[in-house]
């Protein structure tokens, strides 16, 4: 057991602290061409905000932001000048963590490569002693040393970078500035590209402010449904409303929330909107999006007072089983598929319809909490972990395990169904070892990852996946036959020999098998004491 490493402790994921709700907006011709004016003259403001924040670097105060405050202030308004620098903060402070994170990616690739490099040609690896597996052969290890050069080049950038200061954003997305120069494989038109540039650098957000009317007054919905903005300085000359505002003739109608967000703005709460253009479907909508106060964590225990659901996630599946609370299956397994080929509007959802399956099954089963294995597979993609094996690399680099499990604690959050997060270490070996093929019947198969799931539900419930080991088949039983002669501790008379049961053909008791069966002064036998003889005569005459 020394090999095996420590276990962290199960515990309940904390819910959603925020929500987001989205609306299409059916506007007009006249509508549609307003907000893309403003739109475009707000993106450009924040394109130049972004880079003098940039050129500041680790030089920027609160007096530098002022001035920039100031400066967008008279372009457009001071609420808009409020949101372009709060947004070039978040952005700025957003590139300096994936900048940071970039760091030690390279740093971890570099490490990786040099304890392979010192290990000789074709030597396994040993995971007790922590020495890396060796390289297949001298052309593997000639290239992989080139290629730690070249990653040592690029950390040398990224750490200069990082003490100067300087980040690398890209307004409206690095990917989508790169199809640009391969429209042809993308299949767009430079026409289609350049719309869909321009609506990507769109800004039409604001944040929301309490106290206010509505909960904001740069985007404003009314209860009614009535959306306006608030023009910059410079459009002012398209407002149709008092106040330099422009109301738009399509209504906003939330089916989802919609409640909650009503009751949100008549009492002037805080909401934050977004508005922006899909130009591959040509169409507009509105995102309203709030905080909500943290619920407070269920206690493990009480989470799994009713039994829990184990999950196990896979590419194309989720493996589910119910377990009660001794840790026992409850029925069979259920299996929940998904399909992750084709665009993430595709993917997401088809992974909430699984959810959605997933959560419906488990209050039909009673249950109140749902066991999933804790994985992060960021530090699991790289080539140096699993070599040649392209295959693997790319179903781990293409599972979303951070959007499964952050949608399906939003989900579980409004069914009142918590969620355990329990160490996967070991899981799917033992869960076959020890629960696969003990399930399998003539009528059901199952498989690895259902076993896996069991092993999940018994770690979140606190009870060990291993079962005992069964003792070999001589001590299962008597060496000279199976222990059927033994009694029962509540049985009468047990220290003394138990009689023999009547057969079901005959009904009787066979020869010795009375109920004296055990007193052998009883029987008559030759040689016994007891046993009458010719020659003995009877104490008392029979008769004088």
């Amino acid at each position: 057991m020394g090999g095996l490493r420590e276990l962290a402790a199960s515990f309940v994921l904390p819910g959603p602290a925020g929500v987001a709700i989205r609306d299409r907006l059916r506007v007009s011709e006249t509508d549609a061409a307003v907000l893309r004016e403003v739109g475009v003259y707000l993106g450009s403001l924040a394109s130049a905000d972004l880079a003098e924040r940039s050129r500041q670097g680790l030089a920027h105060d609160a007096a530098s932001w002022a001035v920039r405050k100031q400066g967008l202030t008279g372009n457009s308004s001071a609420r808009w000048a409020g949101s372009i620098t709060k947004a070039t903060h978040d952005q700025w402070a957003l590139a300096r963590r994936g900048q940071a994170a970039h760091m030690a990616w390279l740093r971890g690739q570099i490490a990786s490569i040099e304890a392979r490099l010192a290990r000789p040609l074709g030597a396994k690896a040993d995971k007790r002693g922590g020495l890396a597996r060796g390289y297949g052969s001298r052309v593997e290890w000639h290239a992989k040393s080139r290629r730690k050069h070249a990653l040592e080049d690029r950390l040398a950038v990224v750490e200069a970078d990082r003490a100067a200061g300087l980040v690398r954003v890209v307004r409206g997305g690095k990917p989508l500035a790169n199809t640009r120069h391969h429209l042809e494989a993308a299949g767009l038109s430079e026409q289609e590209w350049r719309a869909r540039w321009q609506a990507a650098r769109m800004f039409l957000a604001a944040d929301g402010e309490s106290g206010k009317r509505f909960g904001k007054e740069t985007i404003r919905i009314t209860d009614t449904g009535q959306l306006s903005i608030k023009l910059p300085a410079a459009l002012a000359h398209r407002a149709n409303a008092p106040h330099g505002r422009y109301v738009l003739d399509a209504t906003v109608a939330f089916k989802h929330r919609g409640q909650e967000w009503c009751d949100r703005i008549t009492a002037n709460r805080a909401v934050a909107y977004r508005i922006h253009h899909d130009t591959a479907r040509g169409r507009w909508y509105v995102t309203a999006s709030w905080q909500r106060a943290p619920a407070p964590a269920l206690p493990l225990q009480a989470a799994l007072a009713r039994g829990v659901v184990g999950v196990d996630m896979n590419d194309d599946h989720l493996a589910a089983w119910h377990l009660d609370v001794h840790g026992n299956p409850v029925g069979g397994p259920q299996r929940f598929y998904y399909d992750l080929s084709g665009n993430a509007d595709h993917r997401d959802a088809q992974i909430r319809h699984a959810l959605t399956r997933l959560l419906h099954h488990t209050r039909r089963c009673g249950a109140a909490a749902i066991a999933l294995e804790d994985l992060d597979f960021a530090a699991e993609k790289c080539r140096e972990k699993h070599g040649r094996n392209k295959r693997f690399r790319r179903l781990i680099s293409r599972f979303p395990t951070a959007k499964l499990k952050t949608r399906l604690v939003s989900m579980a959050a409004e069914q009142d169904v918590a969620i355990v997060a329990v160490d996967p270490a070991y899981t799917s070996k033992w869960g076959a070892q020890h629960w696969q093929k003990q399930l399998t019947t003539s009528r059901r198969k199952t498989s690895r990852h259902d076993a896996a799931s069991i092993a999940v539900g018994r770690r979140a419930l606190g009870h060990p996946i291993r079962r005992r080991t069964a003792p070999p088949l001589q001590h299962q039983s008597d060496v000279a036959g199976h222990r059927t002669v033994q009694a029962r501790p509540g049985t009468r008379r047990r220290e003394e020999s138990r009689p023999h049961l009547p057969g079901p053909r005959t009904r009787g008791a066979p020869p010795g098998g009375g109920a004296k069966a055990g007193d052998q002064c009883a029987q008559h036998r030759s040689g016994h004491t007891a046993e009458h003889g010719f020659w003995q005569q009877d104490s008392l005459p029979l008769s004088r």
